[in-house]
Formats: structure tokens, sequence, C-alpha cells
């Protein structure tokens, strides 16, 4: 991995815990994330106004995507109702990683060497300490499932998007449509779960929305290029110091607790970004 799609990754990571972090000040967390659709959608659009229409063989891959990132959202929303960003955003993230390497290892051909191994596998054990809180100190575990259902979703959509933005042969193109995919699944399964409340939203919220999507968008379009230039683990595992920002971020804005085991945590996460560069 070249040192410019490591910072370019390193950026992204950045603009994903920010859009993160904005979806947990909402009040109503499917309402933020409907908003980040709507946003999402726009943005997407305006791309695909520039771009050819994507090519046959990319399609299965943008739908199969675009019902993976409503899961995605539906799951992360509900999560962040049960617990603090700098919790549930390394549950939501975290095994992530694992499931794309054991993917990548096992039916892909993307090549990655010992260190880049091992750099993932230290990015996990400091992923897995960063979420060990949720059994230590007495926060709720009803966001266990739901974090965990993201992070399925997360894998999944990675491996789809890595793959289908390669068919495609454009990521800026493929993302587009993906974006506006994305908010189509979303809106009617959030308006069935919650009802029409869901999409009512105040000028704050709206603006609040909109700038979660710019940078949820510029993160992930950052991150599909970077999967067509790199193995995809090692792109989901350097995504993965997103965590590192989100903690920061949640003890800055949100008061959240620092304690021993986010340090560790933390420490273990750049160790494990030090490592996929040797």
């Amino acid at each position: 991995m070249s040192l410019t799609v490591l910072l370019a990754v390193l950026g992204a990571a950045l603009l994903h815990a920010g859009w993160n972090a904005i979806i947990k000040t909402g009040l109503s967390k499917q309402t933020s994330m409907f908003l980040l659709s709507v946003g999402h959608a726009a943005i997407g659009f305006g791309v695909a106004l520039t771009k050819p229409f994507p090519v046959a063989e990319a399609w299965p891959w943008l739908l199969a995507s675009g019902l993976i990132h409503m899961a995605y959202q539906l799951f992360l929303a509900f999560a962040y109702e049960q617990g603090d960003l700098s919790r549930v955003y390394p549950l939501a993230r975290g095994a992530a990683p694992m499931m794309v390497l054991v993917v990548s290892v096992l039916f892909l051909s993307d090549p990655m060497g010992v260190m880049d191994y091992v750099g993932v596998l230290v990015l996990g054990l400091g992923i897995a300490f960063m979420a060990r809180g949720v059994f230590t100190n007495g926060e709720s575990r009803r966001l266990l499932p739901f974090a965990l259902g993201s992070a399925m979703a997360t894998a999944g959509y990675t491996l789809a998007d890595g793959l289908g933005a390669r068919v495609a042969g454009d990521p800026l193109q493929y993302v587009g449509w993906l974006m506006m995919l994305s908010a189509l699944f979303y809106t009617p399964a959030a308006i069935a779960l919650r009802g029409v409340e869901v999409i009512r939203a105040s000028r704050r919220d709206w603006i609040m929305g909109l700038i979660a999507a710019a940078a949820s968008f510029a993160a992930y379009a950052i991150a599909v290029w970077a999967m067509t230039v790199a193995p995809l683990a090692l792109v989901a595992a350097l995504r993965e110091t997103s965590i590192l920002f989100a903690v920061l971020l949640g003890w800055l804005l949100f008061g959240d607790k620092m304690d021993r085991g986010k340090i560790i945590a933390a420490v273990l996460i750049v160790s494990g970004v030090v490592l996929t560069r040797l």
C-alpha cells in the first residue's frame, strides 16, 4: 500500500468518525440517519449526472450493496439509541475487518504479506479491548445485537463494493449510484419501523444531516477507490483507525469516560496501523 493510499484512507476514517458523531447528537437517531440518506441521494444524483450509466455487470453488486447499506443504517441507528459513541462505534466497526480478512483469504486473490496479517490481528485485538466496557462498566447490553448486526453489514458491503467498483471501473460513479439506491431502500424501511415521524425534522437537523452526508460520502468514495488499488482486507483494517478518532470525539464532545482500557486499545490500534506499513 502506497503512502498516498494510506493517508487517504486515514482521512476517510476521520470523516467517518465525524459523521457518526453528528448522528449521535440527534434526538432521533433514525431521523438523523434518514437525513443522512437524503443528503447521500442528492450528492449521488449530482455525481451520476456527470458520469456514464453503470455497466450491466455492476448492477448486481449495486443492488446487493444498497440493501446491505439499508441494514447497516438501521442497525447503527438502533445501536446509538442504546449506547454512547465510544462503545457502539468500536463494536459496530470492530468485527468487520476480521470477517473481510477471512473471506479475502479463503475466496479472493488479494496479496497480503505477513506483517499485513499481523497488523490486522493487532487492530482486532485493540478493537476487542475498546469494546470490553460493555461487559465491565454496566453499560446497556441491548446495543450488542444491533452493533454486531452493523458489523456484519459493514463486512458485507465492504466486500460487495470492493468487487463492484472494480467491475464498474469508476469508483466515484459506483458510489454515486450506490448512495441513491441506499436512500431508496432505507427510507421506506425506516418509515415502516418508526412511522412518518421519522422524516420530520427541524432546519438545524437538516443542516447537520447534510453536513454528515457530505462527510460520509467523501469518506466512502475514498475508501471504495482505495479498495480498487489495494487489498480489500488491508483497506478495511486501516479504516478501523476511525475508532481512535471516534473515541477522541466521544471524549471531547460527549464527555465519554476515557479509562485505561480505551487508552490501551488506542495504542494497539495505532500499532496495528504501523505494522501494516512494514
